[in-house]
């Protein structure tokens, strides 16, 4: 376990460096997800609890004695540290090859691990659009970081959600229900 929470906050520990950074735990209602803390501190890692996490020192490649950086701490013992992508990158990606199935408009997030502020925005803009045109925006297999932001931010309901592209394609009227965050 790599986030501890405590009363209104949660202490982020480095994996690295065992280095910590204790922040507000209420900006979102899931306790799992703490992907606003590691961004807002410029960490890298999963955006759950359960990590990995690595502090911005750790998450560049430094130099040692032994000229081996974090790039290569699979090769003493350790995970390497996650490197910055930008998350609203795939949901881009994504919304740009929505495909389109009689009324529906499916946007596969197959490659989507994670959604911040601004690709959550990037859905809902294109939610409202497809719906001026008459047409349903569906998600399709979705990661399960994606449905619990969505169950989180009460935006569950908005999407009919497949859980494959097969299914999405088949035909079929009805989305499957997919549980979005352990409860």
């Amino acid at each position: 376990m790599t986030v501890v929470p405590a009363d209104q906050l949660m202490t982020l520990i480095c994996d690295g460096c065992g280095d910590t950074v204790t922040g507000a735990g209420c900006t979102l209602p899931d306790a799992e997800v703490v992907w606003t803390l590691v961004f807002e501190n410029d960490w890298v890692g999963s955006p759950f609890a359960s990590g990995p996490h690595h502090c911005p020192r750790c998450s560049v490649p430094a130099a040692t004695d032994d000229g081996l950086g974090v790039d290569y701490l699979d090769e003493i013992g350790h995970d390497a540290a996650a490197r910055d992508v930008d998350p609203v990158d795939p949901v881009r990606r994504a919304l740009a090859e929505t495909v389109a199935v009689g009324e529906r408009e499916l946007v596969d997030l197959t490659e989507v691990a994670v959604i911040d502020p601004t690709g959550l925005g990037l859905l809902v803009r294109a939610h409202r659009d497809a719906r001026q045109r008459g047409r349903r925006l569906c998600l399709v297999a979705p990661s399960r970081f994606v449905l619990t932001v969505l169950h989180t931010m009460r935006l569950d309901g908005l999407f009919p959600i497949f859980d494959s592209r097969t299914r999405a394609l088949s035909g079929s009227a009805d989305p499957v229900a997919v549980r979005s965050a352990p409860r």
